[in-house]
């Protein structure tokens, strides 16, 4: 129900009081109600207006409440389809994930399979390294041990052959001495290649065509038999040579293969009668023929010098050797 203003009842009240026939008292009390309703009227039309500038600033504030709340509103359903995308997103990045980690399991679990195959095999390899690093250790020790007596033999060795070498020498001393006196008629002595070479030409030797020892090579085997009855680890080949002149015998003798040989052991023979002492196994005696020359046989003088028997002077070995052999 709508109110009546207060001052309006005021003044009808007034009105009616000047209409009828009051007092001074009543009239002046009266006029003061009067007065005090248009002063409070005048406050609350004042208090009206305030309230209608509060009510407009309000209404204001509501518009713009409301565009904000639009705003909001609007800003929030942009929100929830953001948010509506980025579950999408979250949802289809969890099941590349988990298809990622299954993935990566069953990869993680062939490569372990893998991985315990590889590990097996390492495992195997290695002990198979360590037994051949054993194997090697032992055969490297055996072959330091073999080493070692192969230095030590190869020590000894060398010990036997510098004194095969001296005995050699003293031989080929003795011999030289020996035979000094038949220096000028062909002889000559040499050592080389570990052996002791006496060559005597045919002319101390042998008549043309002979094999019969003249007297002064009798003289000169008689003084070499002595030197190797004194050395009796000396092996004693006689060769027999000739030049290429042809020799037709009349005798069991036909050619220069026979020759060179019944001279060979012409000479083992007067070396056996001249040195008792020697013992025939040391001895051997071949014919080469024309066919080992010393030099071409283009003249007389290397004629002379292919017509020899030459007499090589080898130390045994056989304690060389079986240091060699150990």
């Amino acid at each position: 129900m709508k109110k009546t203003p207060t001052f309006l009842v005021l003044s009808s009240t007034f009105l009616l009081l000047l209409s009828s026939c009051v007092s001074m008292k009543e009239y002046e009390k009266l006029q003061s109600q009067y007065n005090q309703a248009t002063k409070s009227h005048n406050v609350t039309k004042q208090e009206l207006q305030e309230l209608r500038e509060e009510n407009a600033e309000l209404v204001r504030q509501n518009q713009n409440m409301t565009t904000t709340l639009n705003d909001l509103a609007a800003e929030q359903q942009k929100c929830k389809e953001t948010v509506t995308t980025l579950n999408r997103a979250v949802a289809s990045l969890q099941l590349h994930y988990d298809t990622t980690v299954e993935n990566y399991m069953q990869q993680l679990t062939g490569k372990n399979r893998d991985l315990s195959k590889t590990t097996q095999l390492l495992e195997q390899r290695t002990r198979e390294l360590n037994e051949k690093e054993e194997a090697f250790r032992t055969r490297e020790q055996q072959l330091q041990e073999r080493q070692n007596q192969l230095e030590a033999q190869e020590e000894a060795t060398r010990a036997a052959l510098a004194a095969k070498e001296k005995e050699l020498e003293n031989v080929r001393n003795a011999v030289t001495k020996a035979l000094v006196g038949f220096s000028d008629m062909g002889l000559n002595v040499e050592a080389k290649e570990g052996k002791v070479y006496v060559s005597m030409e045919d002319k101390l030797l042998f008549a043309s065509g002979s094999w019969t020892v003249s007297a002064k090579g009798v003289e000169a085997i008689k003084m070499l038999a002595q030197v190797l009855e004194e050395n009796k680890d000396l092996n004693i080949m006689v060769e027999g040579h000739t030049d290429n002149d042809a020799y037709h015998g009349s005798t069991a003798v036909k050619d220069n293969w026979d020759l060179s040989v019944m001279r060979a052991t012409a000479i083992v023979k007067l070396l056996l009668k001249q040195g008792p002492a020697i013992a025939p196994a040391r001895v051997e005696a071949c014919g080469h023929g024309e066919y080992a020359p010393r030099v071409p046989n283009t003249s007389a003088a290397n004629k002379a010098a292919n017509r020899r028997t030459e007499i090589i002077l080898t130390p045994k070995l056989s304690d060389l050797m079986n240091l060699i052999e150990q």
